[in-house]
């Protein structure tokens, strides 16, 4: 089982950046991988990015491709997500999920466990 608690959310302007961490508890630390997901008012969730176990492997939405960036500190067992040159098309309650598969999947139903979330918002 893995816990997991989001933050970092915020509101900031068009082209500002934001971190995100996703600090996580489990049994066996850092077997999982992990992704982000957002979701905004009136939308289903969608896939932001994912990294495997060790951080070997990445995977992105294209939405996010050269702005957002994930990694993984296992020593501190969290997952962080570096959004940088934020628009408003990015204001979102985002979420991260954790896998027991060493997985990049962008599916939601792959990954086992889900933490709170945490709003971003970003104005124009």
């Amino acid at each position: 089982q893995v816990q997991l608690v989001e933050s970092g959310g915020g509101l900031v302007q068009a082209g500002d950046s934001l971190r995100l961490s996703c600090i996580a508890s489990s049994r066996t630390p850092n077997r999982y991988a992990v992704g982000w997901f957002r979701q905004a008012p009136g939308n289903e969730r969608e896939f932001v990015a994912a990294i495997s176990w060790v951080g070997v492997s990445t995977n992105y939405a294209d939405s996010v491709k050269g702005r957002f960036t994930i990694s993984r500190d296992n020593a501190k067992t969290t997952v962080y997500l570096q959004m940088n040159s934020l628009k408003p098309e990015d204001t979102a309650v985002y979420y991260c999920a954790a896998s027991t598969r060493n997985t990049v999947s962008g599916v939601s139903r792959d990954y086992n466990y889900w933490g709170q979330g945490t709003q971003v918002f970003v104005s124009a």
